[in-house]
Order: C-alpha cells, then structure tokens, then sequence
C-alpha cells in the first residue's frame, strides 16, 4: 500500500500542477457533454481492447486475456513515464517473459507489434491528406501562418524518418535481416554514433533473431494483427472526436480526427515523459482555429491528457509495486530450489 500511496500522491501533484482550478470552472456542464465524456472513455478502452486483441493474437494465445490486459496496461503505464521516443512497446518482451513468453518469442513479437505501428502511420497518411484537403489539416490562415508553417515542416519531417525507419524494419524483418544487421554494427562504430553503440546492435539483434520467425507467419496472422493495430489507432483519434462533439460540436468530425494524424506523428519525437507539455500546448494551439475560445481548448486538452494520460499513471501506481513483487518472490523461490 506504501508505493501505491506514494505513486497515486505522484499523480495529483502532476494533476495539481498542469491544471488550474479556474479552467474547471468554466466547463458548460450538460446531458450533451456528459454524454460525450462517456464516449470518449469508451473510444479509449476500445483502443485498450485492441491491444489486448494484437496480443492475444501474436501469442498465439498464449497470453490468457488476464495476462494480455496487464501487459496492455504495464506498456501504457511504461509509455507514460518514459520519453515518447521510447514508448511502452520497448518493454512488452519484458513483460510478456514474466507471463511466460521467452525473451526470444518476446523479442520477435515486440519487434512486429513495432513495424506495425509504423506501417500504419505511413499507409494512412496520404489516404487522410486525399480525403481532407491539405490546407484545412494544417489550419493555414493569416493570423497563425508562422505556427502552422512550423507544424507543417515539422510534421513531413517527422514522416519522412518514419519512413525510413519503416523501411528499415521491413528489410530487416523480412528481407535482408543479414545485411541490414552488419550495416547496422558498422554505423554503429562511428563515433558520433558510439554512445549508442550498444543499443544500435541489439536492435540489429533482435531484428535477425524476429526474421525467423515473421517470415514464416501465414497471411492471415499478419491481417488479424494488423485489423487490432488499426482498430486500437483509430480509436485513439476518436476520443478527441468524442470530446469536440461535446464541448465544440460546430467542429468538422473529419478534421478533428484528420488533425490526430499530426498531433501523435509529432509526439513521436517528445523528449517528455507521455509527450507531458508538448501534447497540451499543441493540442491547445493547433486546434485553436476550431474552437475560438482559448478556455474550451484548455477544458478539451483537460479531458484528453485524464482520459490517455493520468489514468494510466494511477492503474501503473496499483500494478507495479505488485508485478515487481511478483518478479522477487520468483526470484527468490528460484534461488532456493539451486
């Protein structure tokens, strides 16, 4: 109950701290928007079904459903306190070994569930810029050309590296495992990218030892997977829908959900823990155009970082004291059988 109190006392000091008591108060209170609120947390467990699904499935089902939603939750709890860069996904093989996955099998589906996140990004982007017009999605007009110019380069910047970096997972999952491996070890040794060093060849690593197994997956494992990658990202972009629909309903749903391909293609690159600042002040200001009231888009980014940001951080306060304590009571039953 100790770490439990301390993380849960964590989470209102950050909640205290982003938020101000004034923004509250200005919250239109009504069946329409309490209806909404609901919406949206559905939309978000939707997502977690959906990761608990794309485990269940690239298990095998193996991974029972208890197990598959604590490991759901470990990753979003991990991707809440870790830099974005790094997300939850980077520990799922963890995870999933305490649940009695091999680090190896672990590795290989961590590597897939990663690929197809990416390749979700890269096929879905130029089907949201045909079907909204390009100008809209970036909010050009006269009083914020600056920012939106800003957004822009940054987004296609952002794109591009995932991209490659996509690229890069598909010739070394599926393609050339070997040679992108060696490319890999040999970058590696230059020294602006010895700091990383390590790093750089276990993932090249892990890229070899995923090959072998992906490569022989049959189609249809690769569609059920790649259905719940979409379903889980498509539900995430909803609950920004539900809470407009709620709290700005003159708002193109279209637009709201196309502006979502932006907003997480740029978190992708937050320095912060859970993408924290850069995810308010973006949201707040790139969705500005839509709302023409400052103090609705502080109530919506409110109801957006409670709903995919601080509830994770409270279920990790109950789940991680008890998952660490399970790893040390195993430990110690092991060391006593030797």
């Amino acid at each position: 109950m100790i770490p439990v109190a301390i993380g849960l006392g964590v989470v209102a000091w950050l909640f205290v701290r982003e938020f101000d008591a004034d923004q509250w108060a200005r919250i239109p209170w009504s069946m329409h928007t309490v209806l909404a609120l609901v919406l949206a947390w559905i939309c978000m467990a939707g997502r977690e079904a959906g990761l608990v699904w794309r485990f269940r499935v690239m298990t095998d089902r193996d991974l029972s459903w208890k197990q598959s939603i604590k490991v759901t939750m470990l990753c979003e709890f991990t991707s809440a306190i870790t830099p974005t860069t790094a997300g939850g996904s980077a520990l799922s093989m963890v995870f999933m070994n305490r649940e009695g996955i091999a680090l190896g099998r672990g590795t290989t589906i961590m590597m897939s569930t990663l690929f197809l996140d990416e390749l979700f990004f890269v096929l879905a982007c130029p089907l949201v810029m045909l079907a909204v017009p390009y100008g809209v999605i970036f909010g050009f007009t006269a009083d914020n050309k600056t920012f939106t110019v800003g957004i822009r380069a940054a987004f296609w910047i952002v794109y591009a590296g995932i991209c490659l970096w996509t690229a890069l997972l598909y010739l070394g999952i599926f393609k050339k495992p070997h040679a992108v491996r060696r490319a890999l070890v040999a970058f590696s040794k230059w020294r602006l990218l010895r700091r990383w060093a390590d790093k750089i060849v276990e993932l090249a690593d892990n890229m070899e030892v995923a090959s072998r197994d992906l490569r022989l997956r049959p189609f249809s494992w690769w569609c059920n997977a790649m259905c719940a990658t979409v379903f889980t990202w498509v539900c995430r972009y909803l609950v920004v829908n539900a809470l407009f629909w709620g709290f700005a309903a003159g708002a193109s749903q279209s637009v709201v959900f196309a502006r979502q391909f932006v907003v997480w293609t740029l978190l992708t690159i937050s320095p912060t823990p859970g993408g924290s600042g850069l995810s308010e002040w973006l949201f707040a200001n790139y969705y500005g155009d839509m709302i023409h009231d400052v103090s609705v888009a502080l109530v919506i980014a409110i109801f957006w970082r409670i709903i995919s940001y601080y509830v994770y951080l409270a279920i990790g306060a109950f789940m991680v004291p008890s998952w660490i304590r399970k790893g040390v009571g195993r430990k110690k039953v092991k060391n006593k059988k030797v």
